[in-house]
């Protein structure tokens, strides 16, 4: 099924003998890979160790995941483990980018939807720089920016912000970026193994097509990174036209010092180092394809086009005093959009305003719960966030059907748990909150994130 024409790209990309092995690999299944959550004590499926992330298992089978609840509370993310090379070159770049004095670390996801890389970066920034951190994960599709923004809140890192924008709403930002990740919209030719319509649509047109797309992008969002920031490129494809000669082109157009001419990522066995970055293809690594460079701007910031900056005023409104006193482990500044307190990190509260006046944001720290009078009723957000305070509320630790069952939204009884809001914990990991009445409960689970499968 292998087209022709790109047999040929992909010659040209890692060379013949590695591309014969490449050739018999597209016809072997895909792979299954999941990295877990170093922030949340949960079990993860047993596999074998991701060469380039100390989180990553390669698992030899693919699991039903709807059906752990470990998968529900955030306790790991499933991701191709090539993909994951991004978070591995991100990792060892970021001990060149020297910490801003006075506030946090700036680093977008620009094509972030759903969440594989948003996830991995916000964990080697947590571990990195503590909470001392903003990340802003960006999706322009609307319907993909909510899966994203879902996926943000069952990680639960408070210092992600999701935001859906178009790349040239970001130069309202000049300089505002240390760190840019685009993993950029390509034609797809790491899809081959999960998706046979994507050999069938592949194409030399299509190709040319995603080249001058990327393009467009990548000149879109360069204002917003600063001058000597970091800017790593990514994308799911092969050929060197979206690759190398996309990194070439910024470089000499936008201008920057391309950072991966050399091996200095050290990547190890099967990764196939091309010009100017570094290339995986099945056949050479289990997983099902990633190409990735690495680039630091030298040209100057310059001016915002004012034509194109659309500024909007903070819908927030003030939250009573002390309303989220016990909830959190972090200093925050709350916030009240609609009936929902937000709890927003302080350390990122004056880099939020900044984003409020240029993008869409979708989400941001964590939603605490719905303000009813006076009362507070919980967020199943806040149970999944890594700064909520577990001595909040009890916790009722239930077996495997009832969490299940709890995740479905079918009707749970927690005899022996106190009356009032309750933790649903599930060994040893939050899930959410229930209200126990005593003989029944009304579950705080969110409609539109309970299992919809047969859990039996």
């Amino acid at each position: 099924m292998i087209n022709g024409s790109f047999r040929k790209y992909l010659e040209e990309a890692i060379g013949s003998d590695n591309a014969l092995v490449a050739f018999s690999a597209f016809e072997s299944p895909a792979s299954t890979a999941v990295r877990y959550n170093p922030f949340k004590n949960g079990l993860c499926p047993e596999g074998r160790p991701v060469a380039w992330n100390r989180y990553g298992r390669i698992l030899s089978e693919r699991p039903v995941f709807t059906l752990d609840p470990h998968f529900h509370a955030g306790a790991y993310y499933v991701q191709d483990s090539s993909s994951m090379f991004v978070g591995y070159a991100f990792r060892k770049l970021l001990e060149s980018i020297e910490k801003p004095y006075g506030r946090p670390v700036r680093v977008l996801d620009l094509c972030a939807a759903p969440g594989g890389k948003t996830t991995d970066i916000a964990a080697s920034l947590r571990g990195a720089y503590g909470n001392d951190f903003l990340l802003v994960s960006n999706e322009v599709m609307k319907a993909r920016a909510g899966v994203l923004a879902d996926n943000v809140a069952l990680w639960g890192d408070p210092n992600v912000v999701v935001t859906s924008d178009d790349p040239r709403t970001f130069a309202a930002l000049p300089g505002f970026f240390d760190v840019i990740v685009a993993d950029v919209p390509c034609s797809g030719e790491g899809m081959f193994r999960k998706d046979e319509e994507a050999q069938k649509q592949w194409s030399e047109d299509n190709v040319a097509l995603c080249e001058a797309r990327q393009r467009r992008i990548l000149a879109d969002v360069w204002p917003s990174l600063r001058q000597g920031g970091l800017f790593i490129y990514s994308t799911c494809t092969f050929n060197k036209y979206e690759n190398d000669g996309n990194v070439r082109w910024v470089a000499a157009e936008l201008g920057a010092k391309c950072l991966l001419e050399e091996d200095v990522l050290e990547a190890g066995a099967g990764v196939i180092k091309t010009t100017l970055g570094y290339s995986l293809v099945p056949g050479h690594v289990e997983g099902e394809g990633q190409y990735c460079s690495a680039l630091k701007k030298t040209s100057e910031v310059g001016f915002p086009d004012i034509r194109q900056k659309s500024v909007r005023q903070s819908k927030a409104i003030a939250v009573p005093e002390g309303i989220t006193e016990g909830l959190l482990t972090v200093e925050t500044v709350s916030r009240l959009r609609g009936e929902t307190v937000i709890a927003i990190p302080k350390n990122i509260s004056a880099e939020l305003g900044i984003l409020e006046q240029a993008l869409h944001i979708i989400a941001a720290g964590c939603a605490v719960g719905n303000l009813k009078g006076k009362v507070l009723v919980p967020d199943a957000d806040l149970a999944l966030s890594l700064m909520f305070d577990r001595a909040a509320f009890p916790e009722a630790e239930v077996d495997r059907d009832t969490a299940l069952a709890y995740l479905h939204r079918d009707a749970i009884s927690l005899p022996d748990a106190p009356k009032g809001y309750v933790t649903i914990v599930y060994e040893g990991l939050p899930l959410g909150f229930v209200k126990n009445l005593g003989n029944r409960c009304n579950s705080l689970h969110p409609q539109s994130r309970r299992i919809r499968m047969n859990i039996k």
